[in-house]
């Protein structure tokens, strides 16, 4: 079964990554069945308002063990054919304005990441006038990203760089060296949108989302310390560094600005 990262369907996990600006994440499931079920009133009274789709789960597979139909369910929540459903995705199993529950970890349990937006001049100013609302950055962070000045960046890893962002090369971040068991850091604050190794190429990989179109990954990794949903900030450790995906240690990290990915000196500190 093809595994991609997104709310929709993608070929390689190239195309996952290349729009890394959804909220959630994540796994693409083939979610299809030939015809629908028929509901159980005993199953039916079991069955939660929403439920999170986990690994393995299908359309027609939600549908029977709550006594329900697919096509039912894939019509209040707008499912078209061939009915695809993702890892992580809350769909409705019950119409009508019933509180929301789950059946697994309530999602309610990371806050949602409020956008933030600068408006930057088009052309230098000597002497720049600052709205009192204006979010600053500070004079000494001279990495700071152009397009948010609400990020504090660290470095997400103290290892040694093998290898600098070459898209030529197909180097989409930058590569550092370690040892197993190395801590990895998130880079700045944000939401864990996906934690898992659905995505070969990467091993064990986290994904974290940021305000204003910034998205982060950590691949490789050994050993990963938070899971989806959960709010992490800047320099907090996520995972341990690894080999998984890779034929040596190290962790890979890319940022990737509105879904491109952009050399992570460009935000990085320099020391």
């Amino acid at each position: 079964m093809p595994v991609v990262f997104q709310y929709r369907l993608f070929s390689t996990p190239t195309a996952l990554l290349k729009t890394l600006v959804l909220s959630s994440a994540i796994v693409v499931l083939s979610g299809c069945a030939s015809k629908p079920q028929i509901n159980n009133s005993a199953r039916f009274a079991t069955a939660p308002n929403f439920y999170t789709v986990r690994s393995g789960d299908t359309l027609s597979g939600i549908a029977a063990r709550y006594g329900l139909s697919y096509l039912s369910i894939a019509e209040m929540n707008d499912i078209a054919p061939p009915y695809r459903i993702y890892v992580g995705q809350s769909i409705r199993l019950k119409s009508g304005n019933a509180p929301r529950t789950t059946t697994t970890r309530p999602v309610t349990q990371a806050a949602p990441i409020q956008r933030q937006t600068v408006t930057l001049p088009t052309t230098p100013t000597p002497a720049p006038v600052i709205s009192s609302t204006t979010t600053t950055t500070s004079s000494s962070s001279p990495a700071t990203p152009v397009r948010s000045s609400s990020l504090r960046w660290v470095k997400p890893s103290q290892g040694a760089v093998i290898e600098h962002f070459n898209l030529a090369n197909n180097v989409k971040g930058i590569r550092y060296g370690g040892n197993v068991g190395d801590p990895i850091y998130a880079a700045a604050d944000g939401q864990v949108v996906y934690a898992a190794d659905g995505l070969k190429e990467y091993g064990n990989l986290v994904l974290i989302k940021h305000v204003d179109g910034y998205i982060t990954a950590y691949a490789h990794n050994s050993k990963m310390n938070v899971s989806s949903g959960q709010n992490v900030t800047a320099g907090q450790k996520i995972a341990e560094m690894g080999s998984s995906g890779a034929t040596r240690t190290m962790l890979e990290f890319q940022v990737r600005l509105d879904g491109k990915p952009i050399n992570p000196t460009n935000v990085l500190p320099i020391n």
